[in-house]
């Protein structure tokens, strides 16, 4: 079974639509999303524009807010400040990586923590592992949702989660945990890497290489998401962490790269917009 992200996150946008359609009504106004994008690198340009896209079609405010790279960081501390206090804001996200010469932890702390619907603020992760009200990051709050809306029972099952980023790796673990799966982080210095992932029910796999698990790597019928995005260096088409041909067969269920978590990030940060409205509205 292949699960299409694209799909999924088409049906939950829609949701959202019908949603968002009630809040004028209900609260004078729908949600606000201001996403902060510097320079102007190809990947976050393209992130930005299918943010302003999915915000479109779900009926959410989107400002796009355009500096140039040589920006300072007090300039940039600056604007976030600016947006904290607008009332008229729900949801921040500054688009990263940000150059070098700026803190990106410095940057991701100085969003006020109710309005981070990435859920990167320190006091949202602390939130997450302790199992309070915080917002979810959005790739693996989407994971979650594309293994249940496929039957996967988590429950119970080994999961292993390659890769221990802050934004997917870690993350992931933990809402797996949450749903009762017995979780193994494993990363780039695992010794005998290939024997940890085959013991996988569930394997996550956000290595940033590109086709770096291989069939050999997989056990028969494991669940297989894959959250890397690359360019293939043959063929200089988008491809995934896995080697999605070799692993297809072997996998009982599996992610395509694209079309699998990519559009279920965005669903999810639409999602967590939403939430963060609600929440303000309460």
């Amino acid at each position: 079974m292949i699960i299409s992200g694209k799909e999924l996150s088409a049906r939950m946008k829609s949701d959202m639509a019908a949603q968002v359609a009630e809040f004028p009504e209900k609260y004078g106004r729908v949600p606000h999303l201001a996403v902060v994008l510097v320079g102007d690198d190809p990947a976050s340009v393209s992130y930005v524009t299918g943010k302003a896209k999915a915000s479109e079609v779900v009926g959410i405010k989107n400002t796009t807010i355009r500096r140039p790279a040589d920006i300072s960081e007090a300039e940039l501390l600056s604007l976030i400040d600016g947006l904290n206090a607008d009332e008229g804001v729900d949801g921040i996200l500054v688009q990263l990586p940000l150059p070098k010469h700026i803190s990106e932890a410095k940057v991701i702390a100085a969003v006020d923590k109710s309005k981070d619907v990435d859920g990167f603020h320190p006091l949202n992760v602390a939130a997450l592992w302790q199992k309070q009200e915080c917002t979810e990051p959005c790739t693996p709050k989407g994971i979650i949702r594309m293994l249940k809306s496929a039957g996967v029972q988590i429950s119970g099952k080994r999961a292993v989660v390659v890769g221990r980023s802050n934004i997917v790796g870690l993350p992931v673990a933990k809402l797996l945990l949450d749903e009762n799966a017995t979780v193994t982080i494993a990363h780039s210095r695992t010794a005998d890497l290939p024997s940890v992932t085959r013991t996988a029910d569930i394997l996550v796999v956000a290595i940033g290489k590109p086709r770096f698990v291989t069939a050999d790597m997989i056990s028969d019928g494991a669940v297989v998401i894959d959250v890397g995005v690359n360019r293939d260096p043959e063929t200089g088409k988008l491809c995934g962490d896995v080697d999605f041909a070799a692993a297809e067969s072997k996998a009982s269920v599996i992610t395509p790269v694209p079309g699998g978590v990519g559009p279920m990030t965005i669903a999810c940060l639409m999602e967590n917009t939403i939430e963060c409205f609600l929440r303000k509205m309460k």
